[in-house]
Formats: structure tokens, C-alpha cells, sequence
């Protein structure tokens, strides 16, 4: 007896939202926000309609969560550690091929599009939204020559934006996944020498965003920030119901460790907008900047060619006083002796013991481990404003097992960790005093849900 061959996805299929919402339950998602999904990939199918495709299209489905950086502030483009994972809330992306190499990008939440095309000189628009998948489009097309097919996609997003929960990563994952995709990128030459696994392509789809080679997949300006891969790896690698540790430059996989059934992550807005553009770009890049002249101040020192501060750091057992001593002689305005520390005890020790605390069910150590780590972020790392640092001393106070602000600083969010059965009462006070407040258990990683 011969099986049946698989049925192509369609636009018309998506209008029903029960054909993603199974697809996500059964990767790990709770029926609920599946539930939410399947609505979002709806609105998404019935946009590429609206736009003159034909319901029978074949449709490409992926979402793209967003995630929780739970420590490791500003140390994977320093080659450091990170505790991350993602949330069950992210972007639900849909996609039909074109003809041309001609991209239309309906970004359905800010009830916007963008018009460009898939080609090495295209200027994408600093300051607006379409910067993100213009400057995919751009790489992709600088790096893979045969790569001249176009899409119509649209996106639907229940991830709040600017709210460092990585919304402009997860763009740039889900347009790289489309363009991957209608045009077989995976098949070229130029993929198949670079990238062997997920976490390569998010080391990649970090240089896309920086604008940095990966490997002989030459680079350009990027989006304007100096960060790392950290938000793709976690997009791209974390697993349900589990913290995923990540050391970088390059990407490596360290453990995974299952967090209790009996806890949740409530993420709350502090109401400051985290947006790497204009003056928060420049604040932002300003605490890159920090670590490079630390490596550069090394390598000017002992004619070493150190890449990234951990590869200062574990050059010799003197390496981290040595380095202090001379850095100490540098503009006192950029406090490199503190971004060396919060960078050392931040990777080297704080991650590590959290994780094991974490595997231990050993609370009260986690929560002491994240303070420390939130403390470094305000007297080190000087990336706190004071609605993050309130925020996260509420959260403290209101009985969380942790609480720690997160992503690039300058604004966004701030998670905390708690008993499930405490969170009601915590989500509905913070709800009454008008926060933009979500409950989120460890989720999937981005994937393509087409069939």
C-alpha cells in the first residue's frame, strides 16, 4: 500500500485557523497561544489575498518566536555566555513566491508595507521598520548570487515591538527562512560551505545584522548596531520548557536545563521604548564600543590579535589583571575597568552557577545570581534607565523568584520568575496600573510549518 503524498500548504488552507494552530501543539506550544497563532497566520493569508494572490497559492508558513535573554547582557559579541530561551509569543510569517525578484512586505500589525526588490544595492530606509528585511534582502543577495526570486510576505506579530523581546531579529530570522526557502538557498555552494547546522546560521544571520563577513560570505553596513548573534541563537536553537546556555564567536551549544513545570516568566514593558535607532542606537553601540577598545587595547599592548575579550581573557592566567591595569589609564568617561568585570564575572561565573541552580530547583541562589547580574547592568554596564531598575526592584518585592531587566538596555523589559500560582494576582495588579504585561513558559524555536 503507497502512502499518500503530502498536501501543499495554500493561502485558502490558512483561512482556517486550525491548520497551524495543530502544527504548533505539536511542537510544544500550549493550546492557547496556538490557538492565537492560527487567528494571526489567518490575518496574514487573507492579506496575500487581499494583495491579488490566488487562494490556491502554496503558502510558506513559519513563525519566529521572540526570547528571553534571562542572562548574559552584552557578552555574545564579546564571545561569552548566555542563558537564553523564547517565549510563546513571536511573528507568524506568510509567504507566496513570486515571479520576479520584486519583495512586498505587508507588515499587518502597523497596517504598513514596503516595496524593494532582492538585489546587493538595495538602501534600505534607517529608522523605519522595513531597515530589518531590506537589509536581508540585500545580504542574501550580495552572498547568493542565484538567489533572484522574490515573495510577497506578510506578517503578523503578537510580540510587542521595542520591547527587547529581539521583534527586529525575529524579522530578520523569518525573512531569511522565506528567501532561504523560494530560492533553495540551502542547495548553493555558498551555503553548504559556511553553514552546517542552526547554530551557524544564526552566527550568520548575526552578520547579516552587524554587517560583519561570516567567513567568505562578505558583509556591508548591516542595520547600523555593533551586537552579536545572541537573539538568533535563541531564535533560532532554545527548545520547550528548557534554558539553553551559549557561548559565542562562534556559536556553541553548551547545555540545556529544564525549567520546573511549576514556574513561569511574566515579562513586563517598562514603557520605555528599547529602539536601536537615533540616540538609543548610539547608547547602545557606545557599550560594543567599550569591549572592542579593551581587545584593541590588549592587542596594541602585547602585539597579540585577539578577536573578542574572551579570547583576551583566556589567553593567560594574568590576562584579566594585566588588562585591568591598563585599562585603568583609559578615559576615566568610558569605565573600561567596570565593563571587564561585569563582563568576566557575568560569563564566566554568574551564568554558570545560575544554570547549576537552576538544575538544583535551588531558588533563593537563582534569584541572588540574577541580582548580581542586574546590579553590574546599572554600576557596570551603565545600560539601566530608572523605569527598568524600578521595575525590576517591584518585581523583586512582589514576591519573584528572579527579576532582571534584559536585552540591549535603554528601555524595554523586565522578566520575572514565579510560582504559577502566584502569577494571577501579580499580572492582574500589574495589569490595573496599565502595564503591558504577558505570561510566557520556555517556548519553541522558530519553524516552518508548511506541509
Amino acid at each position: 500500500m503507497t502512502s499518500s503524498p503530502p498536501t501543499v500548504t495554500t493561502l485558502a488552507h490558512l483561512l482556517t485557523p486550525g491548520h497551524a494552530r495543530d502544527r504548533l501543539i505539536a511542537v510544544g506550544m500550549s493550546a492557547t497561544e496556538a490557538a492565537a497563532k492560527g487567528n494571526r497566520f489567518s490575518k496574514a493569508a487573507q492579506t496575500l489575498i487581499d494583495a491579488g494572490n490566488k487562494p490556491g497559492a502554496p503558502a510558506i508558513v513559519v513563525f519566529v518566536p521572540g526570547r528571553i535573554e534571562v542572562l548574559g547582557k552584552h557578552t555574545d559579541y564579546c564571545g561569552g555566555r548566555s542563558l537564553v530561551c523564547t517565549v510563546e509569543r513571536g511573528i507568524c510569517c506568510v509567504a507566496v513566491a513570486r515571479n520576479d525578484n520584486t519583495i512586498r512586505f505587508f507588515a499587518t500589525n502597523l497596517n504598513d508595507s514596503a516595496i524593494f526588490s532582492l538585489r546587493c544595492d538595495v538602501e534600505p530606509t534607517v529608522g523605519h521598520w522595513s531597515n530589518y528585511p531590506m537589509t536581508v534582502a540585500r545580504r542574501v543577495a550580495r552572498n547568493f548570487p542565484t538567489a533572484t526570486t522574490g515573495v510577497d510576505i506578510a506578517m503578523s506579530s503578537d510580540l510587542p515591538s521595542a520591547s527587547g523581546l529581539s521583534s527586529s531579529s525575529a524579522m530578520i530570522v523569518g525573512t531569511f527562512m522565506v528567501l532561504s526557502r523560494v530560492n533553495g538557498l540551502t542547495e548553493t555552494p555558498q551555503y553548504q560551505k559556511h553553514i552546517h547546522s542552526r547554530e551557524e546560521l544564526a552566527g550568520y544571520l548575526g552578520c547579516i545584522e552587524n554587517g560583519q563577513n561570516f567567513g567568505t560570505l562578505v558583509g556591508d553596513k548591516g542595520v547600523g548596531t555593533f551586537g552579536g548573534s545572541q537573539d538568533h541563537t535563541a531564535i533560532l536553537c532554545c527548545k520547550p520548557g528548557k534554558l539553553s546556555v551559549y557561548s559565542f564567536c562562534p556559536v556553541v551549544h553548551e547545555r540545556d536545563v529544564e525549567l520546573s513545570d511549576d514556574l513561569r516568566f511574566v515579562i513586563v514593558d517598562s514603557g520605555v521604548i528599547a529602539e536601536k535607532t537615533r540616540d538609543a542606537l548610539e547608547k547602545y553601540n557606545r557599550v560594543s564600543l567599550r569591549a572592542r577598545r579593551l581587545v584593541a587595547l590588549w592587542n596594541e599592548s602585547t602585539g597579540a590579535s585577539a578577536g573578542c575579550l574572551r579570547e583576551v581573557v583566556q589567553s593567560s592566567p594574568d590576562a584579566v589583571s594585566r588588562l585591568n591595569r591598563w585599562a585603568a589609564n583609559e578615559d576615566v568617561q568610558f569605565d573600561l575597568p567596570s565593563r571587564l568585570e561585569q563582563f568576566v564575572v557575568g560569563a564566566n561565573d554568574l551564568i554558570p552557577r545560575a544554570a547549576e541552580a537552576i538544575i538544583r530547583d535551588d531558588r533563593l541562589s537563582l534569584g541572588k545570581f540574577v541580582d548580581s547580574s542586574q546590579h553590574r547592568a546599572e554600576t557596570q554596564l551603565h545600560n539601566q534607565v530608572p523605569e527598568t531598575i524600578t521595575l525590576q526592584r517591584e518585581l523583586r518585592n512582589a514576591g519573584s523568584i528572579a527579576a532582571s531587566a534584559f536585552g540591549a538596555g535603554f528601555g524595554g523589559s523586565v522578566w520575572a520568575l514565579f510560582r504559577a500560582g502566584d502569577v494571577s494576582p501579580v499580572v492582574d495588579r500589574l495589569a490595573a496600573a496599565r502595564r503591558r504585561v504577558f505570561v510566557t513558559r520556555p517556548g519553541c524555536a522558530a519553524i516552518e510549518l508548511s506541509i
